[in-house]
């Protein structure tokens, strides 16, 4: 999971991962129409991608497609989202008590 939250640390990465996620199956060309960076720069950018398995590349042809694997990011969500979902509440009220009990000694 590291290497997700690496690769979903960078903007420029999160927008491949929009575009792909807006219209999957897009050559590299395609990537670069919308992205204020070199061709070079893209490519680094897949690659990381690539390594934490958030995008696949399958040929068709001549072209080299690139398309959004998004069970890493539901790992994520069962992992670390998912699981505190239901406690916000009961974390929230823990938080407001403390903050009032950290109040009162200010007194």
């Amino acid at each position: 999971m590291n290497s997700v939250f690496k690769a979903l640390a960078d903007a420029n990465r999160r927008k491949l991962l929009d575009q792909l996620h807006g219209s999957n199956g897009q050559t590299l060309g395609e990537l670069c129409q919308h992205l204020d960076m070199s061709r070079q720069a893209v490519t680094k950018h897949l690659a990381l991608l690539h390594r934490a398995n958030l995008v696949v590349t399958l040929w068709h042809g001549r072209h080299k497609l690139h398309y959004l694997n998004p069970a890493p990011l539901k790992q994520i969500a069962e992992r670390w989202i998912d699981k505190y979902h239901g406690r916000i509440p009961l974390a929230l009220r823990e938080l407001e008590q403390g903050l009032e009990k950290t109040a009162a000694g200010r007194k």
